[in-house]
């Protein structure tokens, strides 16, 4: 009896932790401007709320053949969309004309002059 009760507080906790990321993930997408941004919170979210009620409803189904499922259909999500997502935003980077008035292009040896400058601030504060 209280394995049940922990079985089911265990599928409450993932159900709804995975829920409460899609609901972030839907502010997140009205709340971004930009289209890359918009869609690594999208992908970010789908991945990682459909994975958490997937878990949850695998621990509520118990071991047999349908859990298994589960956990192919989980181990699918976390293979094709970072590879979708990297697609549609190469696709946007392709033909989006003012992509360079949203972003900044930075050499790597501005990043390089950047974090000498960085760590030499930090030095002198120690």
């Amino acid at each position: 009896m209280v394995m049940e009760w922990v079985r089911f507080l265990i599928v409450i906790f993932f159900v709804l932790f995975g829920m409460s990321i899609f609901f972030l993930e839907i502010f997140g997408v009205y709340r971004f401007r930009f289209v890359l941004n918009r869609m690594q919170i999208a992908a970010t979210g789908d991945t990682l709320g459909i994975g958490l009620c997937l878990v949850g409803l695998m621990a509520a189904n118990g071991f047999n053949w349908a859990t298994a499922k589960m956990a192919l259909v989980i181990v699918f999500l976390w293979c094709a969309s970072p590879v979708s997502s990297h697609m549609i935003a190469r696709m946007e980077c392709a033909t989006d004309e003012t992509l360079l008035s949203n972003c900044r292009v930075v050499t790597l040896e501005e990043v390089e002059r950047e974090a000498k400058e960085e760590g030499e601030g930090k030095d002198g504060d120690i």
